[in-house]
């Protein structure tokens, strides 16, 4: 197995300060949405509804992302860690986050701004508290009682493990009647709580909704997804969490006739190709490697979940590696990507920045709130990925070892040195019609002119670069110049 030294602390001091730096939001909220398919999601993580709705007008829409993905906007659990948001208590939308009447104003902010809305929708449990209380909303509760919605007879109570906890994923049985840390586990199978589920899911759509993550979906036979989505007032967008194991009885693939379904091994093998291994390999990444087919397969470099793991996945702390991932996702044409977005953290359980009341701060970027989606080498592959939707991958190279590039059709074109000492020289076979084209990793293609390096293709689709150790280039058809 190849494994490569980390690069000097010098290195990654020069490649944080090329690769990481912010984009300014836009002025213009009237700026025109880009033309061409805009299927990139921001996740902008435990973001308040207020903040959604700016990032959407000032930054998402003018960027040419297509959708933002909030976190649960239901009424949860007191507490200031981040997974009280994944305990409800009710299906009022009341959280932290903010109102019913700011969730309204913010899904029509960013739709005003050509941003469509996914609602991370956790309808597998309630909460985890054995003694209940009250949630952020007033409402009373117990951990089998909540009161008008849901009682006793509403959950599954398997008998197993001396907790009904979930202690053996190899048990299919298991996995989807037993619990999940404690949480109480709907009884999807009934009619009376798929009718509950479907009439919160409905809510949203009501105000405006283009989809939904469906939360903890393993935990829920494919069957009784399908049956609540059945159930829906339209047709929406529908991404499932069903995390992969290996051996497991229960697989991502069983889920794919509902909609997407998020691929977790993409994500891993991603980040250990990156860390450890040789670039070379990812010339036939995606299916290939046992992924979902790709047109079912959401995919990330990494998630609220995976980035607090740990192993080989990349976040945020790992600087100019992690832009570097980014921008090979967003260049490649497998699965329907998603960009995190994220707060500073330094323990697995800490929660979004907040005021003295428990409510989620408004975000200031690079400032509590990391903002990954505004970091300039991702925000402007975004417009990569646009300007080369619905072409395939052409003229790949490697070196064998950690210097890749490839096409995709006459759109674009990107290439990857991750050696540790620089590529100078080296010319590059595009299909790119000729002419001038700014280096979207390096600079920002504005009013025509580039604020970093300008890359010439000639008649003949070739152009020659220089490229930095950890370092890329990039040119697409929307960044031409002149």
């Amino acid at each position: 197995m190849h494994h490569r030294r980390p690069p000097s602390l010098g290195l990654v001091a020069a490649l944080t300060a090329a690769l990481l730096t912010p984009v300014a939001s836009t002025p213009s909220p009237a700026a025109a949405a880009p033309a061409g398919t805009r299927n990139v999601i921001a996740n902008l993580f435990e973001w308040n509804w207020n903040s959604v709705a700016s990032e959407c007008q000032n930054f998402l829409g003018p960027r040419g992302y297509g959708y933002v993905q909030v976190s649960p906007p239901q009424e949860h659990v007191r507490g200031q860690q981040w997974w009280v948001a994944y305990q409800p208590v009710s299906y009022r939308i009341e959280s932290r986050k903010g109102t019913r009447a700011q969730f309204q104003s913010m899904v029509n902010t960013c739709h005003n701004a050509g941003v469509k809305v996914i609602v991370d929708a956790v309808i597998n449990h309630m909460s985890g508290q054995d003694a209940g209380g009250t949630g952020w909303a007033g409402s009373s509760y117990g951990h089998y009682n909540y009161p008008g919605i849901y009682q006793t007879q509403d959950f599954h109570h398997c008998g197993r493990n001396g907790n009904d906890d979930i202690a053996n994923y190899n048990d299919r049985y298991e996995v989807q009647n037993c619990e999940l840390v404690n949480l109480s586990d709907l009884a999807t199978g009934s009619e009376y709580v798929r009718g509950r589920i479907a009439g919160y899911l409905n809510d949203l759509l009501s105000l405006g909704v283009d989809g939904f993550r469906l939360d903890a979906s393993k935990h829920m036979p494919a069957a009784d997804i399908a049956a609540i989505r059945g159930k829906l007032s339209r047709s929406a967008y529908i991404v499932q969490e069903v995390i992969y194991g290996a051996g497991e009885p229960i697989q991502p693939g069983e889920y794919t006739g509902n909609g997407d379904v998020h691929e977790f091994r993409y994500g891993k093998d991603l980040g250990r190709v990156f860390r450890r291994e040789r670039l070379a390999y990812l010339k036939n990444f995606g299916e290939a490697w046992g992924h979902l087919p790709g047109g079912n397969a959401a995919v990330f470099v990494d998630n609220h979940d995976t980035q607090r793991d740990g192993g080989d996945v990349l976040t945020y702390k790992d600087n100019g590696i992690y832009a570097l991932a980014n921008a090979f996702m967003l260049a490649w044409p497998y699965g329907s990507p998603t960009v995190m977005s994220s707060y500073d953290f330094s323990n697995r359980d800490q929660g979004p920045p907040s005021d003295g009341s428990g409510r989620t701060s408004n975000t200031t970027c690079f400032s509590g709130w990391r903002c990954e989606h505004r970091w300039q080498v991702i925000a402007n592959m975004v417009a990569f990925r646009n300007a080369v939707a619905g072409t395939s991958v052409v003229n790949w190279y490697d070196n064998g070892n950690n210097h890749i590039a490839f096409g995709r059709g006459n759109r674009g074109y990107l290439t990857i040195n991750d050696e540790d000492s620089a590529v100078t020289g080296r010319r590059y076979q595009t299909q790119l019609p000729p002419g001038r084209y700014c280096d979207v990793i390096h600079g920002d293609h504005t009013g025509g002119s580039c604020t970093g390096p300008v890359i010439t293709v000639d008649s003949a689709g070739w152009f020659s670069a220089d490229v930095p150790a950890h370092d890329a280039v990039a040119i697409h058809a929307g960044a031409k110049i002149g």
